[in-house]
């Protein structure tokens, strides 16, 4: 447990543009050609939703950060035992240590917007053992803790100004940003505009989800306007933590992204939009900007997601968030620097 002495803060996301790395398929690229792909897009930063050691070792010297995950179905082992926490850490992260850059572990993943309450009452005792183990290790100035949310953890997001966390989470939600707040890390949350406009395409400007030309919105509270939901909805989770007493946390987006395919219901799930979409993301996170509420406090966001998932449940839509294909090839361009033409890759990664 932290104590009162300064805490050296650790960053586990460094640059500005990150990509997700789910591998719930059966053809996508081994890991070490995974690694030759994101070179090739100048991506330097990566989350994983596990600690696969197959990944970990392909990842080996090349210099890309990554955040693993400890997935929700380990929480309730890891809150009943520190000693299980150190374990894990020890099997997971510290054996890779230093030559894959092990950053930071994400602890369970949208957890308090799950509709699972057991999980709710033993998130924060899983967080506190990782975090203690790592601090039992000599980690902690090296691997930050985190634990994404999803925007169910909001009562409200419209205007922004006036997000606030539900009241049934605030009980649980509370003590976790305090102990984040003591140890520095940030607020991290999962922020998709295309579910947004996909649940009420009717109302919503698709323009103002895409960052393309719109009116946009004013909030009268703030006096500010928005063009962009991916904008409003990062300060609707600032407004939150300042309603909450935290508002000098930074907030991070672990995951947003768009879906180039979809069912018949699923609205806005085109190629076009989603080239759109993670275009003119790319460029918005490029320009190391902040948001209209916090504008000194650059925007970071990981997008989801490096490949399609074949194996995804649920929706069409969930297994076609991929900037690339299985074979490794663009689905869409949208303007990589550095990016080897798509047969070039389909070549470069035709070795599984």
């Amino acid at each position: 447990m932290p104590g009162d002495e300064a805490v050296l803060t650790v960053n586990a996301f460094t640059w500005t543009y990150g990509i997700n790395y789910g591998r719930i398929a059966d053809n996508i690229p081994k890991p070490e050609s995974v690694v030759t792909l994101l070179k090739a897009a100048k991506i330097k930063n990566v989350r994983i939703y596990d600690a696969d050691h197959g990944v970990l070792k392909g990842f080996k010297y090349s210099g890309i950060e990554m955040t693993v995950g400890l997935g929700n179905e380990y929480l309730k082992d890891m809150s009943v035992s520190e000693d299980h926490a150190i374990s894990w850490v020890k099997e997971n992260v510290q054996a890779f240590l230093p030559a894959t850059k092990i950053r930071g572990i994400a602890v369970g993943n949208e957890v308090l917007g799950s509709t699972d309450v057991e999980l709710w009452e033993v998130l924060l005792s899983a967080v506190k053992n990782v975090y203690n183990a790592l601090s039992r290790l000599n980690l902690t100035n090296v691997v930050q803790v985190s634990s994404p949310h999803s925007e169910a953890v909001f009562g409200n997001s419209y205007p922004p100004s006036s997000c606030v966390f539900k009241e049934a989470v605030m009980p649980y939600m509370k003590p976790l940003l305090q102990f984040f707040s003591q140890i520095n890390s940030p607020f991290y949350i999962n922020a998709y505009p295309f579910l947004a406009y996909m649940s009420d395409p009717e109302n919503i400007d698709i323009n103002y989800a895409l960052f393309q030309s719109n009116p946009g919105i004013y909030d009268a509270k703030t006096k500010l306007h928005y063009d962009n939901m991916f904008y409003a909805q990062i300060d609707g989770a600032y407004a939150a933590l300042e309603n909450a007493g935290f508002p000098k946390m930074e907030v991070i987006v672990s995951e947003t992204g768009w879906a180039s395919l979809g069912d018949a219901n699923e609205a806005g799930a085109t190629a076009k939009n989603a080239k759109t979409y993670n275009h003119n993301l790319c460029k918005l996170l490029e320009k190391r900007k902040g948001t209209p509420l916090r504008p000194k406090i650059v925007v970071k966001a990981y997008v989801f997601a490096l490949f399609n998932e074949n194996l995804k449940p649920g929706p069409k839509s969930e297994r076609n968030f991929g900037l690339f294909k299985a074979d490794g090839s663009i689905s869409y361009d949208i303007g990589f620097t550095g990016l080897v033409p798509s047969s070039a890759v389909s070549s470069l990664l035709s070795l599984r």
